[in-house]
This record gives C-alpha cells, sequence and structure tokens, in this order.
C-alpha cells in the first residue's frame, strides 16, 4: 500500500470491500459522493412534463432522491454494486414471437431480486461494520428514494443510456443494482466521462409504444412497463394493441442493444425462471384462479401487481392475440369476473376477435 495515501487504512478497507463482494456474487463496486446536483435538475424537468404518469411518489419524494443526506444525514458516500441476471436469449425471444404465449420482463422470471440483492448488500454491510468498528450503514435494493442509476454513474458502474438503462461495456444492461449510504470518507472511484451509444437507435426505434420523447428521455405514461406494473387502472385503448402479449413489464429496448451482446449469464440461480414462467401460455395463465396465482408467483417481483391487474394484463395479450374458439372461450369465462377493471377489459379483448 502506498504510504503516502491520505487514509491507507480506508484505502485498504476499499480493497476489503471489492473482495467480499465479489465472493458476495455482486459483479462489480463502485464509491461515489452524495452531489446529485445535475440529475436533480433532469429529475425536475422530468416530473414537471408530468412524464412520471401516476407514480406520485417521485414527486413527494423528490427531495430525499436528490439529496442523499436529506435521506440519511450523516451519509458522504455511497457504495454502489451491481448484480447480473441474465438468462437465456432465446427464452425471451421466443416467448415474445409467439402471440400465444406470456411475456414477462427477463428480471421477473426468478426469486424476487429485492430480498437476494438485499440480503448480500446487508452481509456486505455488516462485514464493513466488523472490519471498522465504527461506522452507520444502510442498504438499498430500489426500495427508497434514490437515483439509482445517476449514482451508478457516478460510481462509474456504466453510462445512464439514450433508452434510460444503465449500461456497462462489459455486461450490457442485465444487472440490478443497490446501494449502501455510509458516513466513512471512503476514496471515490472515477467514472469514465464518455457515454458510447453513438449514433445508435435502435432501443428508441423498437419501442412497441413509442416511448421515447426524444434520445434520455422516456413518456412512462407510454412506457409498456409502467402500463402492465406502475398503472393500477385501465390502460389507454390506443396502446393496448401495441402491448402484443408484454403481461409484465417489457424489454425490447434492451434485446436490441448492442451491448447486451456483451452481457454475462447469472451466476445466481435465484434469477433463473421459475415456475415455467418462461413458457406459459395466456389461456392457462389467464384461467388461473388467485390461489394458483399466488402459489405460482411466490417468491416472485410479479406477485407485487396482484390478482386483478394480472388479469387486465393478461386480457390485453388475449385481445391481442389470433382468434381461436380457446382464446374466445377463455374470454368469456370471465365476462362477470367480480371486478369491473377486469370484465372492461375482457370487453374489449372480445371485440378484437
Amino acid at each position: 500500500m502506498n504510504n503516502h495515501s491520505p487514509n491507507p487504512s480506508l484505502e485498504g478497507l476499499v480493497e476489503n470491500i471489492r473482495e467480499w463482494a465479489k465472493e458476495l456474487g455482486f459483479s462489480q463496486v463502485g464509491i461515489t459522493n452524495i452531489d446529485l446536483n445535475e440529475h436533480e435538475q433532469y429529475l425536475k424537468k422530468w416530473l414537471k412534463q408530468g412524464y412520471h404518469g401516476n407514480m406520485q411518489y417521485m414527486n413527494r419524494a423528490f427531495p430525499n432522491r436528490t439529496k442523499p443526506k436529506d435521506l440519511i444525514p450523516e451519509t458522504c458516500r455511497i457504495i454502489s454494486v451491481r448484480m447480473d441476471y441474465s438468462t437465456s436469449e432465446a427464452n425471451s425471444v421466443e416467448a415474445l414471437s409467439n402471440p400465444k404465449k406470456v411475456f414477462i420482463s427477463r428480471y421477473a422470471l426468478g426469486r424476487d431480486y429485492h430480498k437476494t440483492v438485499r440480503k448480500r448488500l446487508s452481509v456486505l454491510a455488516k462485514l464493513i461494520s466488523e472490519r471498522v468498528k465504527r461506522g452507520n450503514y444502510r442498504a438499498f435494493v430500489d426500495s427508497a428514494p434514490i437515483l439509482e442509476r445517476a449514482i451508478a454513474e457516478k460510481a462509474g458502474l456504466g453510462w445512464i443510456a439514450k433508452n434510460s438503462m444503465l449500461i456497462n461495456e462489459q455486461a450490457g444492461s442485465w444487472f440490478f443494482l443497490g446501494e449502501i449510504y455510509t458516513d466513512l470518507p471512503l476514496p471515490e472511484d472515477r467514472p469514465k466521462l464518455n457515454k458510447h451509444c453513438g449514433t445508435c437507435t435502435a432501443c428508441l426505434e423498437k419501442c412497441p409504444t413509442n416511448a421515447f420523447v426524444k434520445p434520455f428521455v422516456l413518456d412512462a405514461r407510454k412506457c409498456i412497463s409502467y402500463l402492465t406494473i406502475e398503472n393500477k387502472g385501465p390502460i389507454e385503448k390506443s396502446l393496448r394493441p401495441l402491448i402484443g402479449n408484454r403481461i409484465f413489464g417489457c424489454d425490447d429496448c434492451q434485446l436490441v442493444c448492442p451491448w447486451n451482446k456483451f452481457a454475462p449469464p447469472t451466476r445466481e440461480d435465484d434469477f433463473k425462471p421459475r415456475h415455467n414462467l418462461d413458457d406459459l401460455n395466456l389461456v392457462e395463465a389467464f384461467l388461473w384462479d388467485e390461489e394458483t396465482f399466488l402459489r405460482k408467483t411466490s417468491g416472485s417481483a410479479i406477485r407485487r401487481i396482484g390478482y386483478v391487474l394480472w388479469l387486465r394484463n393478461l386480457a390485453v395479450g388475449l385481445g391481442n392475440a389470433p382468434t381461436c374458439e380457446e382464446i374466445v372461450n377463455a374470454l368469456r369465462f370471465r365476462l362477470n369476473f367480480p371486478s369491473e377493471l377486469v370484465r372492461e377489459h375482457v370487453e374489449w379483448a372480445l371485440t378484437q376477435h
């Protein structure tokens, strides 16, 4: 170790953190300060345009997102980590190309990432605490008002791309992010300043609903991930035919990204498809009762939307599928479902056949 280092003990700790993180299954670690002023201005403008739709929590938690000290007062550094989740490319493409199949965003095919990543982050925070015997730590995995991608970019884990995803030149964008807020003044990583999207606009052109206003600006109100997950009400009728068979989320902008050819397969069994979710028929899923839905989505991120929205989304998928007796009969079976939201989407789907 360099004896002229301003704080050799902290530099040594950073090396320990990187080693521990690798042992815990994280692919990369970066450390940054808490200055998010540049991203604050972008977020403020984005919210003013109403691109967040009915995600009112984005407005309510605005100060905490852009000022880490408002969330955890002692914070002076953020440890940012990523964990790869990519599974078989063939499964995603096959499901998307078969209009009678259910397409589920790749990140949700396995165990809920919040649980897996948070558990590992908590272990990492505990290891740090035990080593230095001081400091305060708080771990987050998409569980608090935090600008995860902005923090990861500052920490050198990649760059925010034209599709608003974080891209790493060695791993594409198929990874989860997590953070540890700490009051330890750890040495910071220096991110690469170049963004490597170049002139490529494949992600923008591929979006089924034209949700990108321009490069780097996503109108969530048109995004299929928003429509099928965050949106709790009716899906706009003009957008329904564009959703196809995407029942939970959308990966189109990632599937066409050239950088994802470098994405390594996940080493985590937790993220591999469970309950046959990567090879599921629309009709079969639509006829699940609530007990079956809860059992099949146990431990999955899909559980968060609930049974009613699951049926709403599937009704749209069935409305977009090729007409056949099996599909029409399945839709008729749900015509008297207790939820008005489901009934309206079922009625619309029947008009498509």
